[in-house]
């Protein structure tokens, strides 16, 4: 898609590389950008409605000077006799505004349930790398989906 070339480097990143990674969190920033322009101007909650695909909500769990977390989920029609709330895909993201980097924080069926806090699937780098390809290929899906979502009326 365009813009990939924002994330270029002068040096060939190792897939799974610590430096593989940062690249891979400026990605994330990139088509988050896609999907919902300047991060820092987003009401609460949100949701994107397209023709043939499911309903994706985003809800705003912080906003900080220097950082924001939000969380992105499908919101799928509860089963018979199912509770309400969203399922699977669900993940928490950290986005560095001065940076320019997004992080897929959390990762899990239902983390919406427990407030959005789902603790992270591990720190570790092949975690990190795993829940970032997931966010990096499920943000460029919704954006060749057609999800957006607006800035926050004032």
């Amino acid at each position: 898609m365009l813009g990939d070339d924002l994330c270029a480097v002068s040096w060939r990143a190792r897939p799974g590389s610590f430096v593989g990674l940062m690249t891979l969190y400026e990605s994330n920033f990139i088509r988050l950008g896609w999907l919902v322009g300047d991060v820092r101007r987003l009401a609460p909650e949100q949701r994107s409605r397209v023709t043939d695909d499911c309903e994706l909500k985003l809800t705003l769990l912080e906003r900080g000077p220097y950082t924001t977390m939000l969380q992105l989920t499908y919101a799928f029609e509860p089963a018979a006799g199912a509770g309400a709330g969203p399922d699977a895909p669900d993940l928490a993201v950290r986005v560095y505004h001065d940076a320019r980097v997004a992080e897929a924080h959390a990762f899990g069926v239902g983390a919406s349930r427990l407030g959005g806090r789902a603790p992270a699937d591990g720190g570790d780098l092949g975690s990190r790398w795993a829940r970032n390809v997931m966010l990096n290929k499920w943000l460029e899906y919704c954006v060749d989906r057609g999800h957006r979502f607006g800035p926050a009326v004032r």
